[in-house]
């Protein structure tokens, strides 16, 4: 797995389409981030974005290879394990760029509350941030799983249905990454600093079956 782990790393970063989802990624901080805002209100806002830009890196990492290599190192390897290290990869990258961006923007942010009178511990706020981004970078490995190659096929089902998944589980009461975000937004008005670790939890369940899923899929389609 760790070969294939790497061979899936040096795939995406020689074929740089993780460009276009990172720079949307940095353009929807740039927009929505100021230096001095309250820390949580940014946090929740970051981790938010996250998510249909994990999506997006799931698509591009089970995508990225002509059928002819797909299909080589599926012989090499199983079709299961070697889609899977393309999904792993993605969430990996999706999560190394929540973890970066959580740390710029609880550096650049105000440690406060909504409304700039109690004071937020940052370090505190800084680990809500990161739990909250690794809840929506775990979603959105899911929601790319369950709307890419072999679960759907037709890029022109794939792409909406993608983008509209990863819109309701952002929106829709019960998410995980609803839960997290809205935890931090609620958690900067009264000025404290939810974890949320059940949220978390159950994006990292609901990503380990949606993987699972797909890898048996590719598995049944592959034999």
């Amino acid at each position: 797995m760790t070969a294939l782990l790497r061979y899936q790393a040096a795939l995406l970063v020689r074929s740089q389409r993780w460009l276009p989802p990172f720079i949307l990624y940095a353009a929807f901080l740039g927009i929505g981030v100021q230096s001095g805002q309250p820390v949580l209100d940014s946090l929740g806002y970051t981790a938010a974005a996250l998510l249909p830009v994990a999506a997006w890196l799931v698509r591009i990492c089970v995508t990225g290879e002509p059928p002819a290599a797909r299909a080589l190192v599926a012989a090499a390897a199983g079709p299961a394990r070697a889609h899977l290290a393309s999904l792993l990869t993605a969430a990996g990258a999706s999560a190394a760029l929540g973890v970066a961006a959580t740390l710029v923007v609880t550096w650049i942010s105000d440690p406060v509350s909504a409304d700039h009178q109690r004071r937020v511990p940052p370090l505190e706020a800084g680990g809500a941030g990161l739990l909250a981004a690794l809840t929506c970078a775990l979603l959105g490995t899911a929601v790319g799983a369950l709307t890419a190659w072999p679960v759907l096929r037709s890029p022109g089902r794939a792409v909406p249905t993608l983008l509209l998944a990863a819109l309701l589980t952002l929106v829709v009461t019960g998410s995980p990454a609803q839960a997290a975000v809205s935890g931090l937004v609620t958690g900067s008005r009264s000025g404290t600093v939810p974890l949320p670790l059940l949220p978390t939890a159950a994006a990292a369940v609901l990503a380990m079956a949606a993987c699972a899923a797909a890898c048996a899929l590719t598995s049944r389609r592959s034999a």
